[in-house]
């Protein structure tokens, strides 16, 4: 069927693939499809399957040749496809487009041409990937981290009781206010019942904080607040209000003491408050260490793309950005015309929102491309044994045959990946930088 097939390299790891179909093709094709309809039309004057050729032909020419040729022209594209060699083979997800269709010939007694476009999987030279040098910073788990991580398990395990002492800074007070007239009237709709909140937190909207510390349970105070100019709502700008305020309850945080009793509270591992410290500190360590592991391995694929162009085609960028897309949604709780309709109430679109995930989205599909090709230079390999273990801890509520196979290629691909980014690690130098303080790193460092 095809006499000749070329392919022409575009933009954007795009092709051309131009196609010459045999003009014997095209009748064969045509005499097929005038031979269909001979046996299915029925035209005036003629039984049903009866009416001659020629007839046809005079009547539905021009539609049963276009006919003709879109159909070799799918057949031909077929066949064509199955024949280019593997760099320029097609996208799962990218469709062949014919070029300048409107100019496509329907003339069946010569040889037919046409070109279609489609997006290929981006060719590149992988660049040096071993004996590259890349400085990450120093960051120390030190005391004190130790202690605050602590702190905040007390904090975490501290109960809130009632007192029978004065409001002070960080009491959890429940009181009752009200805006009073010139008249020390109460105003209407401005009343609010048991407001729970932190004393020095400024959560209630007229931030009388300071103003309750001394108040006792079962207290109530003519409070007087002036706004600033620049309040946020502009009726309260400048303005000055009478509060009735009443405290109707004081509560405080009971934050334990540091010993072997509270070590065992946070966790029937520790026995003393040493089995605390050291395990805090550990967990320090353990979550920085990996932290500057995949600070490390970024910095190494930074520097090999920076030695090499990986031209990421639209398809495929478009492919990462609906697949965030549909991540956005699912952790936004809401379907996604619920999702919509919120972007629109905010004066957005899906386009608005996506736009900026344009640029990651082509740098982690580059990424992704530069991994594999390593991955498979390297040939690494998962064994059975260790395939097996991965699958165990990891799929084993997952009972369904089926879906258990696929989780499992996916469990393979990560711990081959994996291997890929040790053996980075291992093969590249990593100098120390300057200091950076721990929080300061890993907040800079958060997903």
């Amino acid at each position: 069927m095809i006499a000749e097939q070329k392919v022409k390299e575009l933009e954007k790891s795009a092709v051309e693939l131009a196609i010459t179909v045999k003009k014997e093709a095209l009748a064969d094709s045509y005499a097929k499809i005038l031979q269909k309809y001979t046996k299915t039309l029925q035209l005036p004057g003629f039984r049903k399957g009866k009416a001659p050729a020629s007839v046809l032909e005079q009547k539905f020419g021009p539609a049963i040749r276009e006919e003709s040729v879109y159909s070799i022209i799918d057949d031909a594209v077929q066949e064509a496809l199955k024949q280019v060699e593997d760099p320029y083979k097609p996208l799962p997800y990218s469709s062949p487009s014919l070029v300048d269709e409107d100019q496509i010939s329907t003339d069946i007694d010569s040889d037919l041409q046409f070109s279609i476009t489609y997006d290929v999987m981006p060719q590149f030279e992988l660049p040096s990937y071993t004996g590259i040098s890349v400085e990450v910073p120093k960051v120390e788990v030190t005391q004190d981290l130790v202690d605050k991580e602590i702190a905040k398990l007390q904090d975490q395990n501290a109960l809130v009781i009632e007192k029978d002492k004065s409001v002070e800074q960080g009491d959890i007070v429940t009181v009752d206010y009200v805006e009073l007239d010139a008249e020390k009237q109460e105003v209407a709709g401005t009343d609010h019942k048991d407001y729970v909140f932190t004393v020095g937190s400024k959560t209630n909207f007229y931030a009388f904080d300071d103003e309750i510390i001394g108040m006792n349970k079962g207290d109530e105070k003519i409070i007087e607040k002036t706004f600033p100019e620049d309040a946020e709502y502009p009726e309260y700008a400048g303005k000055t209000v009478s509060l009735k305020v009443s405290v109707k309850l004081v509560k405080v945080r009971d934050i334990p003491e540091v010993d072997d009793e509270f070590a065992q509270d946070v966790s029937e591992e520790y026995k003393t408050v040493a089995d605390l410290t050291k395990a805090t500190e550990e967990k320090l360590k353990t979550s920085l260490e990996g932290h500057l592991k995949e600070t490390t391995l970024q910095k190494l694929i930074d520097a090999m793309l920076e030695k090499v162009t990986i031209v990421i085609p639209e398809t495929m960028i478009q492919m990462e950005i609906d697949s965030s897309w549909r991540r956005f949604v699912g952790q936004s709780g809401m379907s996604e015309d619920q999702v919509l309709k919120f972007l629109e109430f905010q004066g957005q679109t899906k386009d608005d929102v996506t736009k900026a995930w344009r640029e990651q989205a082509e740098k982690s599909i580059q990424v992704q491309l530069l991994m594999e090709k390593i991955k498979e230079k390297e040939a690494f390999t998962v064994g059975e044994e260790e395939l097996e273990e991965a699958v165990n801890t990891q799929l084993q509520d997952i009972t369904d045959e089926q879906t258990r196979n696929y989780y499992r290629s996916v469990l393979e691909d990560d711990l081959l990946m994996k291997k890929t980014g040790d053996f980075l690690l291992k093969n590249n130098t990593v100098t120390e930088g300057e200091s950076v303080a721990y929080d300061d790193f890993m907040a800079a460092h958060q997903h």
